[in-house]
């Protein structure tokens, strides 16, 4: 069986090679995703500049379950209303390595729903 960090370094080497194909710019900023046992975090990303422009997280909004589906659905919808505000419609999206399922699924379409196209 594989340990915890072997996992880890193999989402890394993923992510890794998503990063050498996605890359936000300040017309299409990049959505990234960070999904930890406990909580979910996302943040809009200018590349060029080096700036977090948008985030929000599971332990910012202090939910209850910061590790389930509903909590990536708030942590999407949040971050589209606040995305929103800024100007901010078209991104990127950077899994960060994760699969494409459950709660990185979740914030993804919700994040959709609330108006940001990727």
């Amino acid at each position: 069986m594989y340990s915890k960090q072997d996992k880890n370094k193999a989402r890394q080497r993923r992510h890794e090679r998503i990063r050498n194909k996605v890359f936000g710019t300040a017309d299409c900023p990049r959505l990234n995703v960070f999904r930890s046992n406990a909580h979910i975090h996302a943040q809009i990303i200018d590349d060029e500049k080096g700036n977090t422009l948008v985030s929000c997280s599971s332990v910012e909004l202090k939910l209850d379950n910061g590790s389930n589906i509903e909590a990536a659905k708030t942590v999407g919808e949040k971050l589209a209303e606040r995305a929103k505000e800024k100007g901010i419609e078209n991104v990127c999206f950077d899994r960060g390595g994760y699969l494409y399922h459950g709660r990185v699924k979740a914030l993804a379409e919700a994040a959709r729903e609330g108006g940001l196209k990727f």
